[in-house]
């Protein structure tokens, strides 16, 4: 259970959360649906621990966000572009990044990639990774070390129509292990596929509309 209670950021003078409180059940595909600066970033940075928030608090598992942890300790994240060293090969690169824990060996890192739908002994350097490419690369560093978290901003993005359909598909089986997961997006089909509860923000004010 992820719980936001009260939570309010500012930016400077301008307040772009305005006293959010939701709760988000476990096991469950959570989608937040909102324009460009509606605040669906900056809550979901807030959840992950990159932002602290000015007043509130949020608990994931009963536990504060910045006083019991300073991150999730089993969370995956795609939020923005995914920055990635663009000489070296995807395997490289998420090999480099699963070194920070040491917490799974390299026949993970090829599972995850080959579940987006990515070759792992491609050679060529990020840099000349399509956009949906490395789109596919953010997702398989979220998911290779298969936390029970997912917060994932615009996962699609980039994607054709054939590779969108297969990565939906990732993200249902997401649930059927019992994770969690919070996306946002700016496609309805994403919304409408995947979400068991959808809400929408609007100029830092979050509505549950489904």
């Amino acid at each position: 259970m992820i719980e936001v209670q009260n939570v309010s950021k500012y930016f400077g003078a301008e307040q772009v959360l305005h006293e959010i409180s939701h709760s988000f059940e476990a096991g469950k595909i959570h989608g937040i649906v909102g324009n460009n600066g509606s605040g669906k970033t900056v809550l979901m940075k807030c959840i992950c621990g990159f932002l602290r928030p000015e007043s509130g608090k949020i608990l994931i598992g009963g536990k504060q966000v910045g006083k019991d942890f300073d991150f999730p300790p089993s969370l995956g994240l795609i939020i923005e572009t995914p920055g990635f060293l663009p000489n070296l090969s995807g395997f490289r690169n998420l090999k480099i990044l699963a070194s920070l824990q040491r917490k799974i060996r390299d026949d993970e890192i090829r599972a995850a990639m080959s579940l987006v739908g990515l070759d792992p002994g491609l050679k060529k350097g990020v840099g000349k990774y399509s956009l949906g490419m490395r789109q596919r690369l953010g997702l398989a560093q979220a998911l290779m070390e298969d936390p029970q978290l997912l917060i994932l901003d615009e996962p699609l993005n980039g994607l054709d129509k054939q590779g969108a359909a297969h990565i939906r598909g990732v993200i249902l089986g997401l649930r059927e292990q019992g994770k969690t997961v919070i996306l946002a997006s700016h496609n309805q089909v994403d919304i409408d596929e995947l979400c068991d509860t959808v809400c929408e923000m609007d100029a830092g004010v979050l509505t549950q509309v489904r």
